[in-house]
């Protein structure tokens, strides 16, 4: 699972990495490519540590990517670094340019140079087809190319593939080629500070199926560097519950389709990160694959019980709300476990 992060040069993506996972890209433009991790807020995991109060805590985290694209060859650079990334982060710049019009301009721009380079892939795909013999295609390959007729009208309209209304099934019959536009896309505006507002008049004029989020970059990098009180004294001053970082943070983590359960005890508390549907033994691979292969049952009571029961375990369990799963239990976001193995 990994995000990767796309803007026009001076978007102020570089600054956005450095603010959601601490780690100084700027300072790294020697190498092409950088990799951080940002935790996602999460209050669940926050009053389980309270509780607790741990010798470790792990919260859920989400790897991001920011490529360095410089030189003659810029796309070549992102194009080999993110292609497999999980989704795309969109840094627009919505605060050196003066108008909505101007900031679109710069968010269809490499929108299109998106689709163009789908619309290559499928083109030479196809031209390989009409020199091979059918007996050479495979069974993997017909169902591919069954799709890609609808595929290339989609993106010959200007659209991305995300918006061909594919099943799940095909989004895997399609994984090989890589295609960037299928992809899941968070677009987040970098406005300016007496300008808050002008991500929501984007989004307005962009009109478009993918969520749109505003951060004032110069205001955010400001708030991270502050300590936990400081930040809270910094964001009610400004009348904001919490920074706009964490929850961007947090719509990408939506957005890759992941959720957390939790494993609690004075050890360690730790969010396990797992995709949406996950059934209780695969979940149980995330901890050990040993959980998964041995796996009896799950001891499970949801967040909400747990804190409805004074954060007491055996008080969960005396209301009858701790519950005992078996290997088609789909496990919950916020779920606490402890599961049952032997092997």
């Amino acid at each position: 699972m990994e995000m990767g992060i796309l803007g026009l040069p001076q978007s102020g993506k570089s600054t956005l990495f450095e603010i959601m996972t601490g780690v100084k890209s700027g300072q790294s433009h020697s190498e092409t490519v950088v990799r951080g991790q940002a935790s996602v807020p999460d209050e669940r995991f926050d009053k389980l540590v309270e509780i607790y109060k741990p010798q470790k805590v792990s919260p859920a985290k989400v790897p991001f990517v920011d490529v360095h694209a410089v030189g003659e060859h810029p796309w070549e650079a992102i194009r080999q670094n993110l292609s497999g990334t999980d989704g795309i982060l969109h840094v627009v710049d919505g605060f050196s340019l003066p108008d909505v019009s101007l900031s679109l301009d710069a968010y269809r721009k490499l929108e299109d140079e998106l689709v163009l380079s789908d619309l290559l892939i499928i083109e030479k795909k196809l031209e390989r087809l009409t020199k091979m013999s059918k007996k050479a295609i495979s069974p993997q390959e017909t169902a591919q190319n069954d799709l890609l007729p609808k595929l290339q009208e989609c993106l010959e309209a200007g659209k991305p593939l995300r918006t061909a209304g594919l099943t799940t099934a095909e989004i895997l019959t399609m994984r090989s080629f890589s295609f960037w536009s299928i992809k899941p896309e968070l677009v987040v505006v970098n406005v300016a500070e007496d300008n808050l507002s002008f991500a929501n008049d984007f989004a307005k004029a962009a009109k478009i199926s993918e969520p749109v989020m505003g951060i004032c970059c110069k205001i955010e990098a400001e708030l991270s560097s502050l300590e936990a009180t400081e930040q809270k004294e910094f964001l009610s001053s400004m009348g904001i519950s919490e920074p706009a970082f964490g929850r961007i943070i947090r719509a990408a983590f939506s957005l890759l389709g992941r959720m957390s359960y939790f494993t609690v005890g004075e050890d360690e508390v730790k969010a396990w990160v797992i995709p949406l549907e996950t059934k209780a033994p695969k979940a149980a691979g995330a901890i050990h694959n040993d959980f998964e292969r041995g796996f009896i049952k799950a001891e499970v009571m949801s967040y909400n019980d747990f804190i409805a029961h004074s954060g007491v375990t055996a008080q969960v369990k005396s209301a009858g709300r701790l519950r005992l799963e078996g290997k088609e239990y789909i496990v919950q976001d916020g779920d606490i476990i402890n599961f049952r193995f032997n092997v």
